[in-house]
């Protein structure tokens, strides 16, 4: 348990440090940083912004699972930008050009961006275990390639309309899409969020989270997985395939981040559109950071970055710079790898302390006896 409280205190004095240093940039512009700091609360947790802030996390959360789950064996899949982009391209262009029964068509669109970005994340994997490219040079350049092919196949191929401005794919039947979850706020006596609708696909994320948890912590393979990463040598000589687990983990992971965008395109866009969300790949990585690769520090860590995106649209009404906010995410992320750095230090040579202290008791002990 007291390991467990020491655990929480780097990123609770990274927050803290983050506070401080956008206060100081607050003061910088002549606001009161309190003032800032009750009027983000105070808008932030409305029935509206909460749901907003939901919806903001779920993604991020997806994302930052993908991550971690290369992280855990020393991969860093750069790439999921790409590969989330791509797959819901095809996603939603598959779940557009069909009618299923509703649960069957929900699940369609799920494996089709699934099946996608694993394959797009794979292409890294072979590349490693192959040739030896590093999976970071490799997934950035797959971006750059995903992007590409999104915008020749959704300009000549895969568009519902060739003359609109905001090109889409053909809407997804109401089949397709996954109910909002605006009754909860209801259930619980709070008033329903007005203007935004929390998306369903919460449930998705709560399962993807449960999945890497399972994997990671209870499987044979989450052994394997972490053993590889934290001593590919030993790993290999205890009989761990160490290309079969990078492509496995490649394949894993990409199929994780075909997922992050459906949360939006089966909730209130209905279609890919051109103007389709990004960046939820390379902020997951930051929220992975943040949440030390466990499901549930980052689930607070998403949550925490979808908080701070919605409140700061307050600041902008205030005459405030809601630039500060984007200091904070930046600050936290930094000082939380260096928190966590210390912190484990501190452990470790308390551990070792304790342990000397031991030894050194047990040996006074045995003197006593032998006298």
């Amino acid at each position: 348990m007291k390991k467990f409280l020491l655990s929480l205190l780097a990123p609770a004095v990274a927050i803290v440090f983050a506070l401080a240093v956008a206060s100081l940039a607050l003061l910088a512009t002549g606001t009161n940083p309190l003032d800032a700091y009750q009027l983000m609360w105070e808008f932030g947790t409305t029935s509206t912004s909460i749901a907003s802030t939901v919806n903001r996390a779920i993604p991020l959360y997806i994302s930052a699972v993908a991550v971690a789950i290369g992280f855990q064996m020393g991969l860093f899949n750069i790439g999921v930008e790409g590969q989330y982009l791509l797959a819901a391209l095809f996603a939603g262009y598959v779940g557009g050009s069909i009618v299923l029964w509703a649960p069957l068509h929900v699940a369609v669109v799920l494996l089709v961006a699934i099946i996608v970005g694993a394959l797009w994340a794979g292409i890294a994997g072979v590349l490693k275990t192959t040739r030896g490219v590093h999976e970071v040079i490799s997934t950035i350049m797959l971006n750059f390639i995903a992007f590409s092919v999104i915008a020749y196949l959704l300009f000549n191929n895969f568009n519902n309309d060739p003359t609109a401005l905001n090109l889409k794919t053909p809407p997804l039947p109401e089949s397709a899409l996954i109910p909002n979850l605006n009754w909860v706020f209801t259930a619980l006596g709070f008033s329903e969020p007005r203007g935004t609708e929390m998306e369903g696909f919460l449930f998705i994320a709560i399962a993807v989270g449960i999945f890497y948890y399972l994997l990671v912590d209870r499987t044979r393979f989450g052994f394997e997985l972490r053993a590889s990463g934290l001593n590919p040598g030993s790993s290999l000589m205890a009989g761990v395939n160490p290309k079969r687990m990078i492509n496995i983990t490649m394949l894993i992971s990409g199929g994780i981040a075909g997922l992050v965008g459906l949360s939006t395109m089966m909730g209130n866009l209905g279609a890919y559109t051109q103007d389709f969300p990004r960046q939820l790949g390379f902020t997951g990585i930051a929220v992975a950071l943040l949440g030390r690769n466990n499901a549930v520090g980052m689930a607070f860590g998403a949550l925490l970055f979808g908080f701070l995106d919605r409140s700061a649209l307050i600041l902008d009404l205030n005459d405030i710079p809601k630039e500060v906010v984007q200091i904070m995410q930046g600050v936290i992320v930094l000082s939380v790898v260096i928190a966590y750095e210390v912190v484990n230090r501190w452990i470790a040579t308390r551990e070792i302390k304790a342990a000397a202290l031991a030894t050194r008791e047990m040996d006074d002990e045995a003197e006593a006896v032998a006298a």
